[in-house]
């Protein structure tokens, strides 16, 4: 089974959830489809796994390491953990609340996201809106950055700071009347760091969970 999930794994790294057949794993492993099914009931289990085999990975990568003393702390390590973990797989964003109906590793580390807010003064609905505020930033812009970059770029006809230049460009010709917040950030977002981008953004989020808790 680990090999069968390692092989699918691999496809969708390479080529997202289109390229994950049972014909095309069966030819990764160079089997027969029938042989796949002694292990699978089709390519929706399949996906399932392969999510809960990665998810497994981001599981272990936080292990003790969430016992700083400080829960917002440890909450801001496994976040980032995560957010590193779906921007390597672009596909995995869109999938990481699908199974938290089963005890596997989406739920485990969605529990163990929110049993950080278990030591803080919470109540239950702040707990639980907390946790969503941190899958919704750590998914939201993971899955964003995540996304294949212009052809272009791809291709190397240009480079990302050339490319995010150009709206740059674009942004500082206009009225600054009529668009005084973009043109007031314009230089911000020339040539910014779309992981320092992500970083501040979960910070904001976690400023407010302690201020909400009085930690």
């Amino acid at each position: 089974m680990e090999a069968v999930l390692g092989a699918a794994v691999a496809l969708l790294d390479e080529a997202g959830e289109p390229a994950l057949t049972l014909r095309a794993l069966a030819a990764r492993l160079g089997t027969g489809v029938g042989s796949i099914y002694w292990y699978v009931s089709g390519k929706d289990e399949l996906l399932d796994r392969a999510i809960d085999h990665v998810l497994g990975g981001v599981l272990t990568a936080v292990e003790g390491q969430t016992d700083s003393g400080d829960p917002i702390d440890d909450l801001r390590l496994m976040a980032e953990k995560l957010f590193d973990a779906i921007v390597d797989r672009p596909w995995l964003g869109g999938r990481f609340m699908r199974d938290i109906n089963v005890q596997g590793n989406s739920l485990r580390l969605y529990e163990e996201l929110g049993r950080q807010t278990l030591r803080l003064d919470l109540t239950p609905r702040e707990r639980f809106y907390a946790v969503s505020a941190i899958v919704g930033v750590v998914v939201a812009n993971a899955a964003d950055l995540g996304q294949e970059p212009p052809a272009e770029v791809v291709d190397g006809i240009v480079g990302r700071e050339e490319f995010l230049g150009r709206y740059a460009q674009t942004w500082r010709e206009l009225d600054a009347e009529e668009y005084p917040f973009v043109r007031d950030i314009v230089e911000e977002f020339d040539g910014h760091d779309d992981k320092e981008q992500f970083l501040a953004a979960l910070d904001l989020t976690l400023a407010g969970l302690r201020i909400q808790a009085g930690a």
